[in-house]
């Protein structure tokens, strides 16, 4: 799971449930608990602001590496922006971003506590009561780039944050099972050729656009430049008429794979979803794309054939049974559909429950 984790550049955890499914797609026989016990127990998984903004879960031995590259982004580094929107300069942000992680060095705190808190060390409860009014944590996004607040376990409704390095440092000194090993530090252009790398590695093909769409810090030309740093490592292919870039060692593989056949369920704000947002012409049976990619930044569960997506899915856990709905686009073949079933069953189990299938036309 670990190893999925960090080869899908972290899990989508928007809905910490939609994380889960990211990897029971991907492993084998996964408790439905491992997320979860690798996220507040071992550590080995940390919850933060990430890519775009959103909420990942990110091996925790590998946090360095994303929060190093995290700093680079201008994302959340427009004086004006937060002049207009919170009232504050970037020297009023930067005291902010401190304090937050002075605050959370070696406890756990409530957005409210985290405010309060904050408020006080800056001298100004106007700026604490922004940062508690900051819902979507725009304010704290800054500080969890920069390696200093994570997500700690919630009290009851209630998220609390702590500091990285006493969180996962305290798992070491707690004696936790698999405690994280804690990243070598390394410079701002080895952390954003590793990024581009890991990137390439797992949704490659991509162009210089997918990069900038899935980073959202830089633009095109950040992509660019960030391709170019790797030199030889990439090499440019052709992608349905347009230029697309892949891993050298990557593209001599692709060549000696032979077809293969394959159904998978996927499930609500997946990365393979996310990362081809760009080309869904070419992964769709037809102009289907609106009951995937729905609004306020919704992401369908999709059925995945041999790569495409032929369809969007959903479950509901109803007692002891797990109903499971699958929509596809076009008629699917019987072996599509005898898949399918399989993926559903595996589903039901992870998820505790007896299989109720049902395909709507």
């Amino acid at each position: 799971m670990l190893q999925v984790a960090s080869r899908l550049c972290g899990l989508h955890a928007q809905v910490l449930s939609s994380a889960e499914l990211t990897a029971w797609a991907r492993v084998e026989n996964l408790d439905r608990a491992e997320v979860r016990r690798a996220l507040w127990d071992h550590r080995t998984l940390v919850k933060t602001w990430a890519m775009r903004g959103t909420l990942h879960l990110l091996p925790s031995s590998e946090l360095s590496l994303w929060t190093t590259a995290l700093r680079t982004s201008r994302r959340f580094l427009r004086p004006q922006a937060w002049k207009k929107y919170f009232g504050i300069t970037m020297e009023e942000l930067d005291r902010v971003t401190q304090a937050i992680g002075s605050a959370l060095d070696g406890r756990a705190l409530t957005r409210e506590e985290l405010a309060r808190e904050v408020g006080r060390m800056v001298g100004s409860p106007a700026i604490g009561k922004k940062l508690a009014e900051s819902s979507w944590g725009t304010m704290l996004r800054p500080a969890a780039f920069s390696g200093r607040l994570c997500f700690a376990p919630s009290v009851g409704q209630r998220v609390q944050f702590t500091h990285p390095d006493s969180w996962l440092n305290g798992a070491k000194l707690n004696g936790a099972k698999g405690a994280p090993a804690l990243g070598n530090k390394m410079d701002a252009n080895q952390a954003t050729a590793a990024v581009t790398r890991r990137f390439l590695a797992a949704y490659g093909p991509a162009t210089h656009r997918d990069l900038a769409r899935w980073w959202n810090g830089g633009g095109v030309s950040m992509a660019r430049q960030w391709i170019a740093a790797l030199d030889d490592e990439a090499t440019p292919v052709d992608l349905a008429g347009e230029q697309a870039w892949m891993l050298v060692a990557d593209a001599r593989k692709l060549r000696e794979l032979p077809p293969i056949r394959s159904v998978r369920l996927l499930p609500g704000f997946d990365q393979y979803v996310v990362c081809s947002s760009c080309h869904t012409n070419h992964l769709m049976p037809g102009d289907f794309r609106s009951r995937v990619f729905r609004p306020q930044g919704w992401i369908s569960p999709v059925l995945l054939v041999n790569g495409m997506m032929q369809g969007t899915w959903r479950h509901e856990i109803k007692g002891s049974h797990v109903d499971v709905t699958i929509e596809p686009f076009v008629k699917q073949p019987a072996w599509v559909r005898s898949a399918a079933g399989q993926e559903a069953e595996r589903l039901a189990h992870f998820l505790g429950g007896t299989l109720a299938l049902r395909w709507k036309s």
